[in-house]
């Protein structure tokens, strides 16, 4: 079998841009502001010098997590993360993207369904430490 050839982007971000009729109770990251905080990502990662074949911050279809959105995964890790406002995203691309490192509190795991199961976990971790 040959060898996977060398990665053309040294890290990929999809960000969740799907839009669903108004009320579906799933939800959707575009009501949620991710089309302009995609665009900011994209701008801050090309303003940081992560563009190029460093970083590629693309737009996504539906990531199928409408309820913890808005969201996006890094690859080639398969980080998800969710977030609410460009604070959260120039942590990501902080710590993700530059350092290496992950933003705990931003984090999804492949439990978290609903909101209120990431909240159960992070409640849970909380009361641990």
């Amino acid at each position: 079998m040959p060898a996977d050839p060398a990665r053309y982007f040294e890290r990929h971000v999809f960000v969740c841009t799907n839009v669903r009729e108004k009320g579906h109770p799933r939800g959707c990251c575009s009501e949620k502001g991710s089309v302009a905080l995609r665009d900011y990502m994209k701008a801050k990662c090309k303003e940081l010098g992560l563009g190029g074949r460093k970083v590629r911050v693309n737009i996504a279809g539906c990531l199928d997590r409408c309820e913890l959105g808005p969201n996006l995964v890094i690859y080639p890790e398969g980080v998800w993360y969710t977030y609410r406002n460009e604070a959260d995203l120039d942590e990501i691309i902080r710590v993700h993207l530059i350092e290496g490192g992950r933003v705990g509190r931003l984090m999804l795991q492949p439990q978290d369904v609903l909101p209120r199961d990431r909240e159960k976990r992070l409640a849970g971790a909380a009361a641990a430490s």
